[in-house]
This record gives C-alpha cells, sequence and structure tokens, in this order.
C-alpha cells in the first residue's frame, strides 16, 4: 500500500508545480501590464516644464500630453473591455501591448508638441487595453482562494509605477532628455508582450466576433465621459461658461445613453450587472475613495512647502511616503482578503482611510508645526495602507463572481469608477481647498492659511469615506439577508 501512495504524492506535488511556474509567469505578465500604464501617467507630469521649453510652448497647451493620455483611457475603457469579452481578450491584450509600445516610441521621437499630443492619446488607448483586461484575467489564471492575492499584486504595481515615474522621470530629463521618459517603455512593452504572448491563456472557442458590439452605446458613453472629464480639468475647479456648457453635455449624453442601452440587442453595459449585490456599491466607494485620495495629492505639495516651508527634495521624499507605504501593502492586503474575506477587508480599509483622514483634519494648527513633517506623513501612511486595503479587496469582491464573458466590461466599469474618482477629487478636492484656504492664490497663502485648508479640505475627505463606509456595510446587510432569504 505504501509503494502505491507515494508514486501518487509524487505525482501530485509534480502537478502542483507544473501549474503554478505558468501562474507566476502570467502574473508577472499582468503585473508588467498595471505597471506601464501607472508609469505613462506619473512619469510625464514631471517632464511638463521641460517640454514647455522644449517646445516654447504655454502650458496651456503642453498640459494636453497629459490630458489626452487620461482623456483616453477614460473614454475607452469599458468598450474596450467589453470589446475584449467579444472578440477574445488575449489577443486583445496582445494588441493593446504593442500599441502602447509602438505609441511610445513615437512620442520618443515626436518633432512638434501636437503630433507627441497625439500620440499620447494613442498610448493612453493602449493603455485602456492593458488596464481594462489584466484584472479580467486574474480569474482566468489565478485559483479563486487566491485571486486577493493576485489583485494585491497588480494594486502594488500600478502604485510602483505611480511612485517610481517623478524620480525616474527626473533622472532620465537630467540625463538623456525628456525623450526618454517615453523610450524607456519599449524595452518595458517588449517585455510584457513576450510574457503576455507565452503565458495567457487561449481565448475561449467561438470567441472573435465583435457582431455583438454596441457601438452606439460605446460612441455615447465615450462622448459623455470625455465632456465630464473636460469639465472637471478645464478651469481647476472654476467653472466657467464653457464648463458648464460641457456638463449639461454630459448629462444629456448620459440619458442618451441609457435610452440607447434600454433598445440595445447587446448593450454595453447590461442592467442586469447591478442586480450584483457587489458591483454597485463597489463602484460607488471606489469613485468615493478615489476622490478623497486625489486630496493628498492636490494638498499635499502646498501644505509641506507653504505650510511647513520645506525645500522641493523634501517635499518630494515626503509625498513618496504615500505610494511607497501602499505598494508595501498591496500583496498583504491580497492574503487578508483571500483570508477573512474581501468584504471584511475593503470595511477595515476604508475605517483606516477615514481614521487617517480624520487625523489630519482634526490637528490643531500648533502640534502640526511642533510635529513637523511627520505629522503629515504618518496619518497620510494610514490613509494610504487603508486604501491598499480597500482597493485590493474591494476588486476582489466585484470581480468574484462575474461571468466569464463580462469580466472586461466589469473590470473596465471598475477602472472607470477609480479614474472619475480622480477626475472630480483633482477639481472639486483642489476647490475646496482653495476656497478654505481663504487666498486668490494658494501657492502665496500663509502658512495658517494652508494649514486651516488642509483641515477642512481632509473634514470634507472624512466625510466621503464615511459615506463610502454606509455604502458597504449596507451593501454587506443586504447580502446577508439575501443570502438568509435564499
Amino acid at each position: 500500500m505504501e509503494f502505491k501512495v507515494k508514486p501518487i504524492i509524487a505525482g501530485n506535488v509534480a502537478e502542483d508545480m507544473e501549474r503554478t511556474a505558468p501562474v507566476r509567469w502570467a502574473l508577472a505578465g499582468l503585473s508588467l501590464s498595471m505597471l506601464l500604464p501607472s508609469l505613462g501617467t506619473s512619469i510625464a507630469n514631471v517632464g511638463l516644464p521641460t517640454l514647455a521649453q522644449a517646445f516654447a510652448a504655454p502650458f496651456q497647451a503642453v498640459q494636453w500630453v497629459v490630458l489626452a493620455y487620461l482623456l483616453a483611457i477614460t473614454t475607452l475603457i469599458v468598450g474596450v473591455g467589453r470589446l475584449g469579452d467579444l472578440i477574445g481578450r488575449r489577443r486583445l491584450m496582445l494588441g493593446g501591448i504593442a500599441l502602447f509600445t509602438a505609441a511610445s516610441a513615437l512620442c520618443g521621437v515626436a518633432p512638434t508638441l501636437w503630433l507627441l499630443i497625439a500620440a499620447r492619446a494613442a498610448q493612453g488607448a493602449g493603455a485602456a487595453v492593458l488596464m481594462a483586461l489584466a484584472m479580467a484575467f486574474v480569474g482566468e489564471t489565478v485559483p479563486k482562494a487566491r485571486a486577493g492575492s493576485a489583485m494585491g499584486l497588480l494594486g502594488t504595481m500600478s502604485a510602483i509605477g505611480t511612485a517610481l515615474g517623478p524620480s525616474l522621470g527626473g533622472a532620465l530629463i537630467a540625463g538623456p532628455g525628456w525623450r526618454a521618459i517615453f523610450l524607456v517603455n519599449i524595452p518595458l512593452g517588449v517585455l510584457t508582450f513576450l510574457l503576455a504572448h507565452r503565458t495567457l491563456p487561449a481565448d475561449r472557442r467561438g470567441s472573435g466576433n465583435a457582431a455583438g458590439f454596441d457601438r452606439a452605446g460605446t460612441l455615447l458613453l465615450a462622448l459623455t465621459l470625455a465632456a465630464y472629464a473636460l469639465a472637471m480639468t478645464m478651469g481647476h475647479g472654476r467653472f466657467g461658461a464653457l464648463n458648464l456648457g460641457l456638463l449639461l453635455t454630459a448629462a444629456i449624453g448620459v440619458g442618451l445613453f441609457l435610452r440607447v442601452e434600454a433598445r440595445a440587442a447587446s448593450p454595453l453595459i447590461r442592467p442586469a450587472l447591478f442586480r450584483d449585490p457587489a458591483l454597485g456599491p463597489g463602484l460607488a466607494m471606489s469613485a468615493l475613495v478615489s476622490t478623497v485620495m486625489m486630496a493628498t495629492l492636490v494638498v499635499g505639495p502646498f501644505y509641506l512647502a507653504g505650510g511647513m516651508g520645506l525645500d522641493a527634495a523634501s517635499v518630494g521624499l515626503a509625498l513618496s511616503a504615500g505610494p511607497l507605504a501602499a505598494a508595501l501593502a498591496g500583496v498583504p492586503a491580497g492574503r487578508l482578503a483571500d483570508r477573512f474575506g474581501a468584504g471584511r477587508t475593503a470595511i477595515a480599509g476604508l475605517a483606516g482611510i477615514a481614521a487617517g483622514c480624520l487625523i489630519l483634519s482634526a490637528m490643531p494648527a500648533p502640534m502640526a508645526m511642533t510635529l513637523g513633517s511627520p505629522g503629515y506623513v504618518l496619518p497620510i501612511v494610514v490613509v494610504t495602507v487603508g486604501y491598499a486595503l480597500f482597493q485590493t479587496a474591494n476588486n476582489t469582491a466585484v470581480m468574484a463572481d462575474v461571468h466569464a464573458d463580462r469580466r472586461g466590461v466589469v473590470s473596465g466599469m471598475l477602472n472607470l469608477s477609480r479614474n472619475l474618482g480622480l477626475v472630480t477629487g483633482a477639481s472639486a478636492m483642489g476647490a475646496v481647498f482653495a476656497l478654505a484656504s481663504g487666498a486668490a492664490d494658494v501657492a502665496t497663502a500663509s502658512p495658517e492659511a494652508v494649514s486651516t485648508g488642509l483641515r477642512i479640505t481632509f473634514a470634507v475627505a472624512t466625510g466621503l469615506v464615511v459615506a463610502a463606509l454606509v455604502v458597504g456595510v449596507g451593501s454587506r446587510v443586504r447580502a446577508a439577508r439575501l443570502g438568509n432569504a435564499s
């Protein structure tokens, strides 16, 4: 009997090793697919002053290098997710990686600013594919019991890209020059393509047919999202006639989109999706939390420089603490979600964000000045660790039971909710900070005014996180009731 059992055990171990190795390589490819889009966002921001000098262009024109990229992602991410469901996620993923890499090369050799902006839009289209499909592949490559860990790894890589961009971009601009901040994506893109081509699972039989793709709904959604994103980014919270017109256009677009989807034979977003107790609340919480997280990026530099009097190098070091903490917390957050459940972990993450925001909103000015930069950095670390917990767990919960033929579009919707929160936060939280500071120009405001603006802004942020907590707890209560009823 012993002689028969040992070969079986050895065989099982060998089979587990054979399954584990491809999964690890597939996760490596998906991790790079998350790194590239976030790096593409953050590395370009640091180059805007240099680009303004290189092309002798005003800032209003140069900022389109960033806006074109973000607009392409925001408007296309849901549509490309659905397209991947229809024609096959593997082939679209490979095409997206190739487009991102080729567009990066075009950015690096662009002779004019407007060609650079066009290439950045193409790069953003490729980034939309990578962001929409990377999470969708988790359900096909990783056992369900380890989905949280995989989501945590993807979140970590996204945070690393965000944190790495400014320092890497600054080093490349100081060395080879601004073109290198785009050309650096080429070797990374080639490596990502090779890993994805070798390890991603083949498309299902019957995929490759885009006949059911909702072209009208996709176009309407893209135009609606573009109008909203432009309304939020143009004017930076100071709404004029153009902003109001764009918001009105977006509102009309939402109505038209809902009408078209109700009549479509194969709608881009099925209303039945929102019957899932995890999806609607998950999207709402993601948008609210992303709005709050943008406050750390909007307020932080002004507070550290104007309120604390730090020099540029110290400000950069302090601002890197948050993304670094999020990167370190990503994988442990995934393991916690696998062990204790995604719902509980998401609530714990929200509680952490609320605690950090509450500390920043309630800290008296004398205490803040006494503590110095650690008095700001430590609560921000609490916020970003909480964010890593929440994002990993929320993504895991939303994607857990999605049918295979809708994973792409649901992943796109998750990423869209995050992007819309960031876009809204940049405008709304920036406006709150400026209004609370009571200064015509925040950059020249007194340290006391900046400190007041910080406290009021994070008081508003605390309220938004509490709203997200209410949504999260309510969704868990409803899910429990549905479970008991069934």
